[in-house]
């Protein structure tokens, strides 16, 4: 098989080319023109540089590819709507107008986030309804969803959805910006922290992305990727917290944590300043996301292989790592 990867220098992305290329596979990469790709190149990637919101950057780039894989977007979780739709929904629509024709599957890299943040979603089934929170980067991922099924029915693509819950591993958002962020004081836990954290490790992730993109099976399907592991908030901002001697600042009710976010982001967001708190965030730390994963199981066989353990210890080592590289500098 010969794979694109949008976002192939992200931290998912280059997880997926490094799984892809293990397997046997040709990988094709899409980075944008600021994008460091040396590492990719190193690997074999073949690269390309591109940017999913300018149709004319990215012409040809499906040509001789057999499944794409498209993680590319917009993932901050702040800032005007209008950027993380054109990112995001229009990206998506700009990689699959150039994908019809030519390339099979499309596999699309969706978000938790789409189902709606702003309640508790244990047991969510994949067909269960959605709900628009206002939230720019869920909405648009929501929309972008609807896209791929578009052109699923049109048979311009043979599409499948996936939608992790919170990622982690050496490097993610949820280790980089929490270390940053606890090492600052500005940690605090909602709820208490009593929530399930409703992780996946980037290992197991990828694992069901591929099996996703490659069985038949997955065509025409959406997956929720989420690990088995039963750890709240508190243990996982605690774990991660011990990695720097920083524990969580506070404890925030969530139903005050929301209404305080959503002023921020009405307000700070507007003006494309970053805001002390999101709905985004809130939503994640101060509800239950442990969607349901049966679907993947059953379909793709996935399962949680790598433990909760084994992928902290591995953070803990690019932690330290990265905090030498620091005091050094």
């Amino acid at each position: 098989m010969k794979a694109l990867i949008t976002g192939v220098c992200g931290f998912i992305g280059s997880h997926l080319a490094k799984k892809l290329l293990s397997e046997c596979h040709q990988v094709r990469g899409l980075a944008l023109p600021q994008e460091n790709r040396k590492d990719m190149e190193e690997l074999g990637v073949e690269m390309r540089v591109g940017d999913i919101t300018k149709p004319d950057s990215i012409m040809g780039i499906c040509d001789d590819v057999d499944t794409v894989f498209h993680l590319a977007g917009r993932v901050d979780y702040w800032g005007p709507r209008r950027i993380f739709f054109q990112s995001i929904l229009e990206g998506t629509r700009n990689l699959l107008n150039e994908a019809s024709g030519k390339t099979s599957r499309f596999v699309y890299a969706s978000s938790v986030c789409a189902i709606g943040t702003n309640r508790h979603l244990k047991g969510h089934k994949e067909d269960d309804p959605v709900r628009k929170t206002g939230i720019p980067y869920a909405d648009a991922k929501q929309e972008a969803e609807k896209l791929v099924w578009d052109y699923h029915r049109k048979d311009a693509i043979e599409g499948t959805v996936f939608r992790p819950t919170n990622v982690i591993g050496p490097g993610s958002v949820w280790v980089r910006d929490m270390v940053d962020n606890l090492l600052q004081g500005r940690v605090p836990l909602i709820d208490g922290g009593r929530h399930s954290a409703s992780l996946i490790g980037v290992d197991n992730l990828v694992d069901g992305i591929v099996l996703a993109g490659t069985l038949d099976a997955g065509i025409g399907e959406t997956f929720h990727f989420r690990d088995d592991w039963e750890v709240t908030w508190k243990r996982y901002l605690t774990d991660l917290g011990e990695m720097v001697e920083k524990k969580p600042s506070s404890n925030i009710p969530f139903w005050l944590a929301w209404p305080v976010a959503f002023f921020f982001d009405k307000t700070l967001s507007k003006l494309n300043l970053k805001p002390p708190a999101t709905r985004h965030i809130v939503g994640l730390l101060g509800r239950n996301m442990d969607i349901d994963n049966t679907k993947a199981k059953e379909v793709l066989s996935w399962r949680t292989k790598v433990t909760y353990e084994v992928t902290m210890s591995k953070i803990r080592e690019w932690v330290r790592s990265q905090m030498l590289i620091e005091e050094g500098s």
